[in-house]
């Protein structure tokens, strides 16, 4: 994992290790996954764009394109793969909220 996703692999196995990997689900079946940070803040991630909410998403992936993805993708896709998600059902509206929250924090 190291040679192929460079220095996120293993803070990545560390954030699976710890369970910090949780996938929302709401009734109508939209998923986004949140992973608690090594920093002990919740960023929000979503595997189906292959996107994080993070600041070195931003600047090592997006920015700079020094990376394929950060340690909590990397962590949500291995959580995924090893079934080691916490699950959490949401309503329609709280996952809205967690999306307007996200949408504030970046403006």
């Amino acid at each position: 994992l190291k040679f192929i996703f460079g220095p996120s692999a293993v803070p990545a196995l560390d954030l699976v290790d710890q369970r910090s990997v949780t996938r929302l689900r709401s009734p109508s079946g939209r998923i986004l996954y949140q992973v608690l940070g090594s920093s002990g803040k919740l960023y929000t991630c979503y595997s189906s764009c292959h996107f994080c909410t993070c600041p070195a998403f931003g600047f090592s992936v997006l920015q700079k394109s020094e990376s394929l993805l950060c340690k909590h993708i990397l962590a949500v896709y291995l959580s995924q793969a090893l079934e080691a998600c916490q699950e959490l059902a949401v309503s329609e509206e709280q996952l809205t909220n967690i999306l307007l929250a996200e949408e504030e924090d970046e403006g």
